[in-house]
């Protein structure tokens, strides 16, 4: 598989997380904790998709693995929320998200061994 469909394919898983984000945070009750999950959630779901999109055309191997790193903070904070979701029995049946929580976790493991072997690389061109 070449460099750009693997990069082509986990573009599209993180626009496919981020609308699945997306109508989780819709499907929270309209209270003002639902609400404020909600927001974050968002926040949080969808900024991997462009941070991922910037790295992408990053300026430096430094750029590159600045941008990755945010990617990778944004999915660890939306895996709390999800997290505290389930805890919060907001969303039922909670297993509804496990799912969501299991890709989750995927692609955090994915751009930690990605922003490893950048840096990893970055030393050896030091």
């Amino acid at each position: 598989m070449s460099k750009v469909c693997r990069e082509f394919d986990l573009e599209e898983r993180l626009i496919d997380f981020a609308v699945r984000v997306i109508r989780t945070a819709e499907s929270l009750p309209k209270t003002k904790i639902g609400n404020h999950i909600s927001r974050q959630l968002i926040r949080s779901g969808t900024s991997p998709a462009p941070n991922y999109g910037e790295a992408q055309s990053a300026e430096s191997r430094a750029d590159f693995i600045h941008k990755m790193r945010l990617a990778l903070k944004e999915l660890r904070e939306t895996r709390i929320w999800l997290l505290i979701i389930v805890k919060a029995g907001l969303i039922k049946p909670v297993s509804k998200l496990d799912v969501l929580i299991d890709e989750n976790n995927q692609l955090i493991s994915i751009f930690v061994t990605s922003v490893g072997t950048a840096k990893q690389n970055k030393n050896k061109t030091s």
